[in-house]
């Protein structure tokens, strides 16, 4: 699959994106390690997440979809998932094998996890060290820091109290997941704060989380359904927010959006670059919401690095394409993690953005963007990352000429509808057609 993407003139209008990639996970598992029943509003059904669906059935969960996105999840309570018959199969979804490893380290039973050859590549040690540690055990390639892996849990697990060398959410989920297990509390400190839906949604489910300062504290106990409503995913609106900046004319609103802000540094970013953003609160649920509109404005360049970085991680391809249209140099530290998402996204950026004559100078842990530069149509490809394709779909909405992006099946992982809205936004032209060659 590939997308043909013509240079569009305007983009107008309103759009929603599917519900948030992050929450829809942590609902389906915490709803299986429930007592009763879990109703999900907004659940993203895209390859990731319906991986994560497939997992908690094969666990012993009762999974009934009743709509699009709605879902009734019975659960089996903390000690009453079941041994899979079969291998686990994640896909492409780093949050379904990581944080499947915290809940299968508390029960004691043997499953085996795999994924595509991309998952495969990415790295589990940062995940099993502390479960280790707590008392499952691993076996795989790479000395079981690798896809496949077996799982050998135990329960009850050991408490920990973890300081984790990288500030990650899969990492500090998983170790909570696993700690509902444990015979004690178990803690993890980390160097910045990571996004916080697994804190808020343990306690929507009635778990004793604790925050204070980097430390995150988890009481074992039992967990009870709840009604969750997942929110639009702020890392699918980034895609038509930095589109809608960059097209002249361009005034782009996404409805409904969740802006947690453990989540929200690609506004942060925008506003500091000169973005026309406009925000209207809505009801908070579990999650904060609000409409989010851009205008179309030039761009100034800016700096991103340090704790901000965790809080944007997944959108920076999209904010390099940023960067290369604004004005003066953008730099973008601190984000060694790149290299190890669906595609080391770093070298990634470098390589593609150079093929259409942007000019991005790669560092161990970043990138810097003199600009503005113009975009040259040609030809391109995602290696396999789904935002990749995306981010290099937006720069050819403002290239010279025809974009190809190759490899864009992968989109489906988490904006499955990502085509036509784009499409609508650009009202009567098909900027970007499908290509199934």
């Amino acid at each position: 699959m590939r997308f043909r993407v013509r240079p569009v003139t305007r983009l107008a209008g309103a759009a929603v994106v599917p519900g948030d990639k992050s929450i829809s996970h942590r609902a389906a598992l915490l709803g299986a390690l429930a007592e009763g029943p879990t109703e999900v509003h907004g659940y993203l059904e895209a390859e990731d997440c319906l991986r994560t669906i497939a997992a908690v059935q094969a666990l012993g969960a009762d999974v009934t979809r009743k709509g699009p996105g709605h879902y009734r999840i019975v659960g089996a309570g903390l000690a009453g998932l079941r041994e899979p018959e079969d291998v686990l199969e994640c896909g492409n979804s780093g949050t379904t094998a990581r944080l499947l490893l915290g809940v299968l380290a508390g029960q004691p039973f043997c499953a085996t996890l795999t994924g595509d050859a991309s998952l495969r590549r990415r790295p589990m040690g940062r995940v099993t060290g502390p479960l280790a540690r707590m008392g499952a055990a691993f076996l795989g390639r790479a000395g079981g820091t690798q896809l496949p892996l077996a799982v050998r849990g135990a329960r009850p697990l050991s408490g920990l109290a973890y300081e984790s060398p990288v500030a990650s959410a899969q990492v500090k989920s998983a170790v909570l997941l696993a700690g509902l297990a444990a015979d004690g509390p178990v803690s993890v400190t980390e160097p910045a704060p990571s996004r916080d839906h697994s804190e808020r949604m343990l306690r929507r489910f009635g778990a004793r989380v604790e925050t204070r300062g980097p430390t995150v504290t988890l009481t074992p106990g039992p967990l009870s359904g709840a009604t969750v409503h997942v929110p639009g995913d702020i890392s699918s609106a980034a895609f038509l927010l930095v589109a809608g900046a960059l097209v002249p004319g361009g005034r782009v609103t996404v409805a409904r959006v969740g802006v947690n802000p453990t989540r929200t540094g690609l506004l942060d970013v925008l506003g500091a670059m000169g973005a026309r953003l406009g925000r209207a609160e809505g009801r908070e649920d579990a999650e904060p919401v609000a409409d989010l509109t851009v205008e179309a404005t030039g761009l100034a360049a800016t700096e991103i690095g340090g704790a901000l970085v965790p809080r944007l991680i997944d959108e920076v391809p999209v904010l390099a394409v940023a960067a290369a249209a604004a004005r003066g140099r953008t730099l973008i530290r601190d984000a060694a993690e790149l290299r190890v998402k669906e595609s080391d996204r770093i070298a990634a950026l470098a390589r593609e953005l150079g093929r259409m004559g942007v000019r991005v100078e790669e560092r161990p842990d970043g990138l810097a963007v003199t600009g503005p530069q113009r975009f040259r149509g040609g030809r391109v490809a995602s290696g396999g990352d789904h935002r990749m394709a995306m981010a290099l779909t937006v720069a050819g909405l403002c290239a010279d000429g025809e974009t190809l992006v190759e490899d864009t099946a992968c989109v489906a992982t988490s904006f499955p509808q990502f085509v036509p809205t784009l499409n609508a936004l650009a009202g009567t032209e098909a900027v970007i057609v499908e290509d199934g060659a």
